[in-house]
């Protein structure tokens, strides 16, 4: 591990104070992993536990508010998330394990670093880790690979369930740094990779995350669904995910749609024309399967035989129909003693 300086902030202004050549720490739970395993090197850490940034409360406006440092389990099980946002709590209890959850912040999650495992591999180029320098992944083993907005220098996948669900709820990220506050819309926050994939977000440098707004939801609370692809059935990333929800008339007729998918691109993947195509449709599989299509327009596979990721497409589809399905059913969760329409796979 390369030597770095440690400092802790007890306030939001001493903790941006810093700049840019610090790295924020909290729960840490993939922060010091990658500086164990050498694929990050900051010369100095703020711990900013001691920040008054763990509240979960109604938003002025209407909303919710999540404070950067709420702990993924206390976001999950809290009565306004579960309750408000059933969608949200499925996603992020579909993540990690329970000890993470315990430990990794709402903040910290949305600064996962995509990546892949020649990611870790400091011995292979990488142009995230070192830019320039090569991708390994591509003409390699591709099974975790991104199907969606790749690029020829880097075709990792975003790991985060939460973003996922984050992305379908539109929310907003409120940051903070010397230079003042900002609101980023929340498809916005992260990039694809483009010629700089060593690039994950669009934070400016030494920016803090303060918050997670998210908008009213309420007609989505009844029909939202949260679907995991996975290889093994916990404390795994997603092969695919998807992120579902719907608003009917009283007609049964859809009249608002949100979907969002992981597991297949360097950033949570949405398109509103495709929510758009379900917009006054009756809930049916050839409605859902148009959805499925549209949203996953011009995906291409990574590599070639045993090795490739083709298998990605076809499933990610079939998994879009079923988390239509399973909203329609209704809300799913993972909470203790909660009924499941519809388990993820």
């Amino acid at each position: 591990m390369s030597p770095f300086t440690y400092e802790t902030a007890d306030s939001t202004a001493a903790a941006v104070a810093h700049g840019g050549d610090a790295a924020y720490v909290a729960g840490g739970t993939n922060l010091l992993d990658l500086m164990k395993e050498g694929a990050a090197r900051p010369q100095r850490l703020v711990d900013i536990n001691a920040l008054p940034l763990a509240d979960i409360a109604p938003a002025p406006g209407g909303g919710l508010l999540l404070g950067a440092l709420a702990r993924n389990a206390a976001t999950a099980h809290h009565p306004l998330v579960r309750d408000g946002y059933p969608l949200l709590a499925a996603a992020i209890l579909s993540g990690a394990s329970p000890q993470i959850r315990n430990m990794a912040t709402d903040g910290g999650n949305l600064l996962q670093r995509t990546r892949c495992h020649y990611f870790y591999d400091t011995g292979t180029p990488c142009n995230k880790r070192v830019p320039g320098s090569g991708c390994s992944a591509i003409g390699n083993l591709t099974r975790q690979h991104a199907i969606l907005g790749a690029s020829p220098h880097c075709i990792a996948t975003h790991p985060s369930d939460m973003c996922v669900a984050l992305a379908a709820l539109e929310a907003v990220v409120h940051v903070e740094s010397p230079a003042g506050r900002r609101r980023i819309a929340f498809a916005d926050f992260h990039r694809l990779p483009g010629d700089r994939p060593d690039a994950d977000n669009t934070l400016q440098s030494g920016e803090l995350i303060t918050q997670i707004e998210l908008p009213p939801a309420q007609a989505f609370a009844a029909h939202s669904a949260y679907l995991k692809v996975r290889e093994r059935a916990s404390y795994a990333f997603a092969l695919v995910s998807v992120a579902a929800a719907l608003q009917f008339d009283a007609n049964g007729r859809i009249t608002q749609a949100r979907l969002a998918l992981g597991g297949v691109a360097h950033k949570p993947w949405r398109r509103t024309e495709a929510e758009a195509l379900l917009h006054g449709r009756q809930p049916d599989c050839t409605a859902f399967a148009a959805a499925a299509s549209a949203l996953l327009a011009g995906a291409q596979a990574q590599g070639s035989g045993a090795g490739s990721n083709a298998f990605k497409i076809p499933m990610a589809q079939r998994a879009v129909v079923r988390a239509l399905e399973m909203a329609l059913a209704g809300p799913t969760s993972l909470l203790p003693g909660s009924k499941m329409n519809g388990a993820p796979v």
